[in-house]
């Protein structure tokens, strides 16, 4: 049983984890983390069941099964990994250690050993050197004879310290970089590294010596913006003029946040629309193909993913509605992932994450495609976010040094006024493409 205070330490110590530069962008783990330390309070010495942690922090359905989802597994091994950095970079001085053992999802905490200077006779013991009593009486002469000089110098760095300092950032970015200001000068210091997770994910889009070409979607319409514009339907529309230098909000700000990502990661991209696509451009380079196949003729004509696939619900009260087909559903996965209805609020998405192999096999392609403008904007946004492209890796199994080989994932977006809040990876499959 802990004591009121023990308590208090702790629920301390668990708040500055919660705030810390480590943990706080982290919107999962925080939940977790705040979740086992409630546990660890109202059950102590015991660990919550993974079936219990999956249905009440990540909202798993009552039928979860940890044979076929490892998010539990998952995110206790990214908190753990976290917990470790913490400790190794922003909390080397604080008192108590929070630690998640392997084995179990118990927290436990332990107070820092004391950190008790080292005689001079120990440190010496440790090197190997002794000093005798020769020695020791030259060293207590150099010591007096030292002060007047330590003086002098302490004056002197008084001064400096007044001229010149290290101003350390404050922003998001202050553990990974400075600014070195000298008298009414300021240079900024070293630019922050990209999160290694970026580096890992997009290395096989890094290493050519072309540029990636970005192709986003432009679907063909007919009509005119004043009075209505529709989907063209070469059925009724032979004769029609067509538009197709249009295309939708999520495709925008989709091609915005991959240049941040690709500038921080210094490469540059080509962008290109979808009907302007070639075959050439398809042997020769790395692609990242942005949206659905029915606004991007590339994902129809000439490369597509294989086990889930675009189809076009052709009758009943779907009909005309875009879904995502699972080829072969694995327990606990549906057959067909459906948008909100397109005569509702869109409040659900679905959208395919795929990494395959060009047509040159030499070359990868990355499809990052919703069921609407807004899916594929989550799914952008989801292998260009820290958290969720760590979740991604640790899914795939990729190592830090690590290759990221071909798959294929869908994940589920939720949707609030237009924008996409929440997105949860739901099925991955893994191998060749």
């Amino acid at each position: 049983m802990i004591t009121v205070t023990e308590r208090d330490q702790q629920l301390a110590q668990i708040e500055r984890l919660l705030a810390s530069y480590t943990l706080h962008r982290s919107k999962s783990l925080c939940k977790l983390l705040q979740y086992l330390a409630k546990d660890s309070w109202e059950h102590p010495g015991t660990s919550p069941k993974e079936y219990q942690i999956a249905t009440e922090v990540f909202r798993r359905q009552d039928h979860f099964d940890p044979r076929f989802d490892s998010v539990v597994r998952v995110q206790t091994g990214r908190l753990r990994s976290k917990l470790e950095e913490y400790y190794g970079r922003e909390g080397t001085d604080d008192q108590i250690i929070v630690e998640l053992p392997k084995g179990n999802y118990a927290l436990i905490y332990r107070q820092r050993a004391p950190n008790v200077p080292k005689t001079r006779e120990e440190t010496a013991a440790e090197s190997g050197t002794y000093p005798t009593a020769e020695n020791r009486s030259r060293r207590k002469s150099f010591s007096a004879a030292r002060w007047p000089i330590a003086l002098v110098l302490t004056a002197i760095l008084a001064v400096a310290a007044d001229r010149s300092f290290v101003h350390l950032a404050s922003d998001a970015h202050a553990a990974d970089r400075f600014f070195v200001r000298k008298g009414n000068d300021a240079h900024a210091g070293i630019e922050p590294a990209p999160p290694l997770a970026y580096r890992v994910f997009w290395k096989g889009f890094l290493a050519s010596t072309q540029e990636p070409w970005v192709i986003f979607s432009n679907a063909a319409f007919v009509g005119r913006p004043d009075t209505g514009m529709r989907y063209f339907n070469p059925a009724r529309d032979a004769n029609a003029l067509i538009l197709d230098h249009y295309t939708g909000v999520g495709e925008v700000l989709a091609v915005h946040t991959l240049d941040k990502v690709f500038d921080a990661l210094h490469q540059n991209l080509r962008v290109k629309r979808g009907r302007l696509f070639s075959l050439d451009d398809a042997k020769n380079n790395d692609l990242i193909l942005i949206g659905a196949p029915a606004e991007n003729p590339p994902l129809l004509e000439i490369l597509s993913t294989q086990q889930f696939v675009f189809k076009q619900i052709t009758n009943g009260v779907r009909a005309g509605n875009v879904a995502i087909m699972n080829a072969h559903p694995q327990p606990g996965e549906s057959a067909m992932y459906l948008a909100t209805p397109s005569d509702h609020l869109l409040t659900e998405d679905y959208s395919v994450v795929a990494l395959i192999k060009g047509l040159d096999r030499l070359h990868s392609v990355l499809i990052l495609a919703g069921t609407t403008t807004i899916g594929t904007q989550a799914a952008v946004e989801y292998v260009c976010q820290q958290n969720s492209l760590e979740q991604l890796l640790l899914r795939l199994s990729v190592s830090n040094s690590g290759e990221v080989k071909p798959f294929e994932a869908v994940i589920r977006v939720k949707v609030a006024k237009g924008v996409p809040v929440e997105s949860e990876l739901i099925a991955l499959r893994k191998g060749p493409a």
